[in-house]
């Protein structure tokens, strides 16, 4: 009875994790807030607008969005972490209702590759013209594919749950096969 009180309300302790999250994401989004208002200050101030001031405005606002991009998933982390384990009947938007730990996985997956998407393109407009960008793409193409695949088959398992079953029956006859 004690050790059933004591997990109960250890569930609060999740509390830690969804406050850190919800500062980070407060320090980033204003962070970038800031920054936006830097580049568009520092922008004007010169007055400088050719090929060259475009390029590296482009790479400001690919850092900018990385920045608001990483602040919005500590924020969907903290939502989904609070809905999980506190209160699952907080207002949130249809699509940031989290009622489990794959809801929380997709929304993060989705986002972490819209973040590896940025930061290549990123990469991509400060390119210096060498060889090196095709290893940086292929290493981004091997994690959107591996994320893909995850998503892919995650979402699939919980659209069938007979197809879950039969996917685990089998891992379990190849691991009984392996171990004969």
């Amino acid at each position: 009875m004690l050790l059933g009180r004591i997990l109960e309300s250890s569930r609060y302790l999740i509390l830690v994790p969804v406050i850190g999250s919800l500062v980070g994401a407060f320090l980033l989004l204003a962070f970038g807030a800031l920054e936006l208002i830097g580049i568009v200050a520092t922008t004007f101030r010169y007055g400088i607008f050719d090929e060259k001031v475009a390029k590296l405005l482009a790479v400001a606002f690919t850092q900018l969005i990385d920045s608001f991009l990483l602040g919005t998933v500590l924020y969907i982390i903290a939502i989904g972490l609070y809905e999980l384990f506190i209160d699952p009947h907080i207002k949130t938007p249809a699509w940031l209702e989290i009622r489990t730990l794959d809801d929380l996985k997709e929304r993060l997956l989705g986002t972490v590759a819209v973040m590896l998407v940025v930061t290549f393109l990123g990469y991509f407009v400060t390119w210096g013209g060498t060889a090196s960008i095709l290893w940086a793409g292929a290493a981004v193409a091997a994690v959107l594919l591996a994320l893909a695949y995850f998503l892919r088959h995650t979402i699939s398992r919980r659209g069938n749950p007979e197809r879950a079953r039969s996917d685990a029956d089998d891992r379990a006859q190849r691991l009984e096969d392996i171990s004969m």
